[in-house]
């Protein structure tokens, strides 16, 4: 579910800058009375063009699965830290740039901005992927970073290796041509996002805590580009993702006297509950979407004794964690039936986005120079992001990478043939790029001279 804004776009002078194959990107020089009016070009050789790529490649040929809370591949993970150093010399060797591994696979960048009175802002990826099964079906192995058709295949190429090969690239290119930020920054790459990030993102944030940061904002994955995927939307959107929902996972349990299917007592679970049990269980998932698994017995002519069902909401904002579970209990109305929560959190607070919102603003303003064609406007990730562990030290996080997709794309995350095309890639590069500079504006100018460039 997505909040409704205006936008209104207008003509801009444009500058064709050359960062593709055969293709390229139009960015809007026109920054009316911001401050920052100028921008270090990001003008690419073809051997830089064909590095960029050789370095995203080697990020998706190495398996950096998290199976679980407590399984990763750790070889996968060691792997990978090398990689960055090897590809990456100047943001590892940089004056201005300090590295740190947090929970010994997790990376935390501190980057010195000029203006220690600006606030800093901090830009989050995560390196960690889910599993990946070539006898699924893909058409190209999982881990391979095969092109075919001007696309990449493999798996993290939109979950989540796009922006941490492409904010580090950003940084390296800014770095090799003489950049120094004005206003400081951090970069967070965690290393178990897809197992809730409680070594990776927990213990960079108790860390920064621990140093008094706070930041004016954060800028996570979520949200995306949508093309021809929201009903009767005309043309593209960038949403950007001021929220993201909570999610709890509930147990429903109910407790019978198990026998033999040949002589059933007068009420079972199986018999007469059971239907009663899934009753109860399709009523909750038709109030919020969700996966409900059942029990099944080991033997068909066994009455088993109980019946369970795990059920995970994801809790929209204007809901509470608590609100659900009284919705659960409500619904169910049968004392027979155990409720209890497995685990949970509320939704997050929603950001900021109107006109004097700075990290909104910047990240809008970015993504409409590079593409003046997109309506963009706030939006509500369904998933969770590393981003809900930052929620203590700064007021505003926002969930967007310009990754794009069309019908049938959504279905790629954490499913088969997980790609991203050659040309997007290049195009997340150049958004980080160009936020980083755009940061560097002191504060936002005045809506009322300036509304219509936003």
């Amino acid at each position: 579910m997505f909040f409704k804004m205006k936008t209104k776009i207008t003509k801009k002078t444009i500058l064709k800058v050359v960062i593709g194959r055969a293709f390229t990107f139009k960015v809007n020089t026109e920054l009316g009375q911001w401050e920052n009016k100028t921008t270090i070009s990001p003008d690419l050789t073809p051997g830089e063009r064909e590095k960029l790529l050789d370095n995203f490649k080697a990020a998706i040929q190495i398996p950096t699965v998290s199976f679980s809370e407590s399984s990763q591949n750790i070889t996968a993970l060691q792997e990978f830290d090398l990689l960055l150093r090897r590809v990456f010399p100047k943001v590892f060797s940089s004056s201005l740039v300090r590295h740190e591994l947090v929970g010994n696979y997790s990376h935390l960048f501190t980057v010195a901005g000029s203006d220690a009175d600006l606030e800093p802002y901090m830009l989050l990826a995560h390196i960690d992927v889910v599993p990946a099964n070539e006898a699924d079906g893909w058409d190209a192995p999982p881990f391979s970073a095969q092109e075919l058709n001007g696309f990449i295949y493999g798996r993290g190429t939109i979950d989540n290796k796009q922006s941490v090969m492409g904010i580090l690239q950003a940084l390296e290119y800014l770095l090799e041509k003489g950049y120094t930020p004005r206003r400081s920054f951090y970069i967070g790459l965690g290393h178990d996002e897809e197992v809730n990030g409680l070594h990776g993102a927990v213990n960079i944030v108790k860390l920064l805590k621990s140093r008094g940061v706070k930041l004016l904002y954060v800028l996570d994955e979520g949200l995306a580009v949508l093309d021809g995927i929201i009903s009767g939307l005309d043309g593209p959107a960038a949403l950007i993702g001021i929220s993201e929902k909570g999610q709890v996972t509930v147990k429903l349990s109910v407790i019978t006297t198990p026998g033999h299917s040949s002589m059933p007592p007068r009420e079972s679970w199986r018999r007469i509950q059971c239907p009663g049990f899934l009753v109860m269980v399709l009523n909750v998932i038709h109030h919020v979407k969700s996966v409900a698994l059942l029990s099944t017995p080991q033997q068909m002519n066994v009455m088993p004794s109980n019946a369970e069902a795990y059920v995970n909401f994801r809790i929209h904002s204007a809901q509470t964690l608590q609100e659900v579970l009284n919705l659960v209990r409500w619904t169910i109305s049968d004392e027979r039936v155990t409720v209890k929560m497995i685990n949970g959190f509320d939704p997050l607070p929603v950001s900021s986005y109107d006109e004097q919102s700075f990290g909104f603003q910047i990240i809008k303003k970015t993504v409409q120079g590079m593409f003046p064609q997109l309506t963009v406007a706030p939006g509500i990730c369904v998933g969770n992001t590393d981003s809900r562990h930052y929620k203590d030290i700064t007021r505003d996080i926002y969930r967007f990478a310009p990754s794009w997709f069309k019908p049938g794309d959504p279905q790629r995350f954490h499913g088969v043939n997980e790609r991203i095309s050659i040309k997007n890639y290049e195009e997340i590069v150049l958004f980080y790029f160009l936020l980083i500079q755009r940061n560097d504006n002191r504060k936002l100018p005045d809506p009322h001279v300036s509304q219509h460039e936003l």
